[in-house]
């Protein structure tokens, strides 16, 4: 399972970088496996958010787009997603997911909450 940290609680406008780690043996071979974010806000589905690929290909919801980043770091097993000029439609549970083949990984997910 992948594990996610740095959700928390933010004013609007503000910012947050979350990660995205394989922890021990599981994506053996990280650089393989495209990486996605997900969030769930209560009540509604799950959306894709953003992806980066083993190339760094970039995508990103329309939503979120030109306030959000993401980056990977493959030597760390790690990914991040900089969410920047936050609004509390970002309000959401974000979990990463990675996949390659036929293999699929989901973390637990981290709570982001924007409010004043």
């Amino acid at each position: 399972r992948l594990v996610e940290s740095g959700g928390g609680l933010v004013q609007p406008g503000g910012s947050l970088r979350l990660s995205c780690k394989a922890p021990g043996t599981i994506l053996s071979v990280f650089n393989q496996y495209i990486i996605e974010w997900h969030r769930q806000a209560p009540g509604k589905q799950r959306e894709l958010a953003a992806s980066i690929t083993y190339r760094g290909e970039r995508n990103f919801a329309d939503a979120v787009k030109g306030r959000f980043t993401i980056s990977r770091d493959n030597s760390r097993k790690t990914v991040y997603l900089q969410m920047n000029s936050l609004n509390p439609e970002d309000s959401a549970v974000y979990y990463c997911r990675a996949t390659s083949g036929s293999a699929e990984y989901w973390g637990q997910g981290t709570q982001v909450t924007v409010s004043s």
